[in-house]
């Protein structure tokens, strides 16, 4: 049985206007109201992320004082994961396709998330993604969960569920982050990188996945296509 656990933020739901909102937000928070700032595009903004710009730093590059550097950073840890802005969550595109494919191949698929248990299922229920993922197969957070740093949380939470899930002839992982290859390089799964989400190539490259391919559908083209061939042989 070939399995595919997937990252649930990145392949499968686009955040990039979350956390830009959630920029705005704290920007405009943090300035004095006389205060001229550097107000970032989505594009220069997400393009820092993505190169894991510290958020402090991306705080003065916008043009806050050192001190306020600071309490931005602090607030936007603060507000990026909080309810009111999870609605500007999207599907990323081509990933409902991507999954109907891995359903009807008949592939074990998994979501492994660093997602509150809450925070899930309010994403489940706008996109109607429950049909592709039953209860046995959502690895995520307790809504109480105490969040520490993701690439130590995520190897811990990847142990859990290969302690559960049933055997597999071949397992994979998909993700967008150092978390997600971290997890997998720690259970000994094959992982594939993919550029639809925080990490731009150079920073996935640093962690040395398997493969790296742009997004979702393609890390599920790759592993049909891997999954035919050994059919074949």
């Amino acid at each position: 049985m070939l399995r595919l656990i997937t990252d649930f933020d990145g392949p499968i739901v686009d955040i990039s206007d979350r956390y830009y909102r959630v920029y705005e937000l704290c920007l405009e928070k943090t300035r004095r109201q006389d205060q001229k700032v550097n107000h970032l595009t989505k594009t220069e903004f997400w393009e820092l992320k993505r190169a894991r710009v510290p958020e402090k730093e991306i705080g003065v590059i916008s043009g806050l004082e050192e001190q306020q550097a600071e309490e931005f950073a602090q607030l936007r840890k603060k507000t990026a994961h909080t309810q009111p802005y999870f609605k500007y969550d999207e599907l990323a595109p081509g990933a409902i396709a991507a999954l109907e494919k891995v359903q009807q191949a008949g592939i074990d698929l998994v979501v492994l998330t660093m997602r509150r248990i809450k925070e899930l299922d309010y994403a489940f229920d706008s996109f109607d993604l429950g049909r592709f993922f039953p209860e046995n197969r959502c690895y995520r957070l307790s809504n109480d969960y105490a969040k520490g740093r993701d690439i130590d949380d995520k190897p811990i939470l990847m142990g859990e569920a290969l302690g559960k899930l049933p055997p597999a002839s071949d397992t994979w992982m998909v993700g967008d982050t150092e978390a997600d290859i971290m997890a997998a390089r720690t259970h000994g799964i094959k992982v594939i990188g993919v550029l639809c989400g925080i990490r731009d190539r150079t920073s996935l490259e640093a962690f040395h996945p398997d493969l790296i391919v742009n997004d979702f559908s393609e890390a599920v083209d790759y592993l049909l296509h891997q999954s035919g061939k050994k059919a074949g042989q």
